[in-house]
């Protein structure tokens, strides 16, 4: 399996993990681990000072056969005061700790989403939806579990080498039966590590493919319904759920097995001690407050040295998610900009050029081979191919969702690399096949917070909806543009999605507009407007449309026809219908298949609103 960490390694990588953590919250670390030293001295002083109250006030008292109250009163002042040190150190030591981890947890998840948008779309298309969220979430947070426990298991690293020196001080013998407990809990958390470390590799991978089904069944969830698929879905994800459910159960059954025994030596080893120490006390090798300080001393130091295997016992889960979040930081191929910014002068048209441009997904499988063609300034050019021609390839490569294998994609004459992000999306807009419509009103569907589309002033936002024969059904509306869709547009129907959507990219009057058959869903009426509006509107607009109706492609300029990646004709659409058989052949069948289509009542009832009408 790739996700899976070498277990050989693992208490090794595990450190290196914990100390780039620290690196990383170098401060939040401190205020933490200073708190644990804090608490930690302040037990081991406890554990002299009961040992000198047992010797100095108790054993006396019950000696004489009554109280010594002044000594009782130091001895309460000296706990008390001693309390509130460890309750200090306490509250130091988790605000520290958790405030550690949820930077790094929120830090990490900023910093993988970002990722995820910095990424290009063909990077995306090898992954699957529930494999990134899981990537953003499950696994950011596995890597962070060992936090938690960070800062104690550090200060009690301290509390150890203080406390081992002090036992030697007291009592030699007793000391070495005390630190007889450290090799073997060394021992069972290495062999725990490597035996824990392909199984957490396994559960987190599971955790990524129950998301993934899951997300599916859900974004499916009409399909599902309408082909009465339900008990096939719930099937599928049972499948992956138990697969996890075992998984997990390994782990657990694991971690049942080790956590008693990692628990119960220093329980042992107090034990030990208490048997050893009653022997030196009845040979007069040691006194009462000695094996009283020493036992204390090591039955405090049981839960410390817990501290320490939590975090060992938590480094596999921690490395396998720190891995798989790092395979995502650490992916090339995230597309880089230019400084290049739009001139607000510039208000006419784009000039969008591909000169020998071929690309391919995989390269044994090209899309595009030298593709070469132009779409002039306010000029619209329909691009007319078969399913898998390469028709979609060319939108995404004109709004650059990709980057062209070899060639050079340019807008003004200039390649697309050199533009700026922001100067490319205020030119260039894209509307996309399946119409994506946000869990939100209509105007922030429309305006999307850009700059210019400010909600005092809806002027913009109803123009936009104006030119994409979406005014009508808008205003229609309860609430007009307050409507909430619900998620991904659920209360809408599928062409008003679509004209939504149009109305997004337009509202901010792109110089170039990008349609991969993005009106599809409506009435042949409605689209043949919305192009129209498009053409007659005050800010002139070039269009590059990936179409397949008669009426479409007829308003266009020049059509371009594909042919397994390759350019095959162009020109006017009378002129091919006359010239080129493959291309007259193609069109009359998509008209045959859209009559039956309208037919069938699949598209919505036209809503053309009267000043459209007028314009178209």
């Amino acid at each position: 399996m790739d996700e899976e960490i070498s277990s050989r390694r693992i208490l090794k990588r595990g450190l290196r993990v914990m100390g780039k953590m620290i690196r990383l919250e170098p401060g939040v670390f401190t205020i933490g681990a200073v708190g644990a030293v804090v608490h930690s001295v302040a037990t081991l002083a406890g554990a002299f000072i009961s040992g000198a109250i047992v010797d100095r006030v108790v054993a006396p008292s019950i000696a004489d056969g009554e109280p010594a109250i002044a000594g009782m009163a130091i001895a309460v002042v000296a706990l008390v005061a001693l309390t509130l040190v460890k309750i200090g150190g306490l509250m130091a030591r988790r605000l520290g700790a958790g405030s550690m981890q949820f930077r790094l947890q929120a830090r990490h998840r900023r910093r993988v989403t970002r990722q995820y948008l910095d990424l290009p779309m063909s990077w995306h298309q090898k992954h699957s939806t529930g494999k990134l969220l899981s990537n953003a979430n499950a696994d950011v947070e596995a890597a962070f579990v060992p936090v938690a426990p960070l800062p104690f298991a550090v200060g009690t690293l301290i509390m150890l080498v203080v406390a081992i020196v002090a036992m030697f001080v007291t009592d030699w013998a007793l000391a070495l039966v005390g630190v007889a407990v450290f090799p073997a809990l060394f021992l069972l958390n290495v062999m725990y590590a490597r035996w824990m470390s392909p199984r957490m590799a396994r559960a987190q991978h599971l955790r990524a493919e129950v998301s993934s089904v899951g997300h599916e069944s859900f974004d499916g969830a009409l399909i599902v319904k309408t082909m009465g698929r339900e008990d096939h879905e719930t099937q599928r994800f049972n499948e992956s759920a138990d697969e996890l459910r075992d998984s997990l159960i390994r782990v657990g059954r694991l971690r049942g097995l080790f956590d008693p025994l990692m628990s119960s030596l220093p329980e042992l080893g107090t034990l030990a001690v208490l048997l050893v120490g009653v022997q030196r006390l009845s040979s007069n090798a040691i006194g009462v407050q000695e094996i009283v300080s020493i036992t204390f001393l090591f039955s405090v130091m049981a839960f410390p040295i817990r501290a320490i295997t939590w975090v060992l016992g938590d480094l596999p889960r921690s490395v396998v998610g720190w891995e798989r979040v790092y395979s995502v930081l650490e992916e090339r191929g995230a597309m880089t900009y230019g400084q290049r910014h739009e001139d607000d002068a510039v208000s006419r048209g784009a000039h969008l050029e591909f000169e020998n441009v071929s690309y391919a997904y995989d390269p044994s499988h090209p899309v595009l081979t030298d593709v070469t063609l132009s779409v002039d300034s306010g000029k619209t050019v329909a691009l007319v191919g078969a399913t898998g021609s390469g028709k979609s390839t060319i939108a995404s490569l004109a709004a650059r969702l990709v980057d062209p294998t070899t060639g050079t994609v340019s807008l003004d004459g200039r390649n697309l690399k050199e533009y700026s992000h922001a100067a490319l999306a205020e030119t260039t807009a894209l509307v996309p096949q399946l119409a994506f419509v946000f869990d939100d009103n209509i105007r922030d569907n429309v305006a999307m917070g850009r700059a210019g589309l400010d909600k005092d002033d809806d002027a913009a936002v109803w123009d936009a909806l104006k030119i994409a024969q979406a005014d009508g059904f808008v205003s229609k509306l309860p609430d007009g543009l307050d409507t909430q869709v619900g998620e991904r547009g659920a209360s809408l129907s599928g062409g008003q999605r679509q004209r939504i959507t149009l109305a997004r990219a337009l509202a901010a009057q792109p110089r170039l507009l990008v349609m991969d058959d993005a009106t599809s869903a409506v009435d042949p009426k409605v689209e043949a407007a919305i192009l129209a509006a498009m053409r007659n509107s005050s800010a002139p607009t070039s269009v590059l449309v990936v179409a397949y109706r008669r009426a479409t492609i007829g308003l266009a300029d020049e059509v371009i026809f594909l042919e397994d990646g390759e350019i095959k004709a162009r020109g006017p659409h009378p002129e091919l219908l006359a010239t080129v058989p493959a291309y007259a052949q193609l069109v009359t069948a998509y008209e045959r298949a859209e009559a039956e289509r309208a037919a069938e009542g699949e598209f919505d009832e036209p809503q053309v609103s009267t000043t459209s009408e007028v314009s178209a």
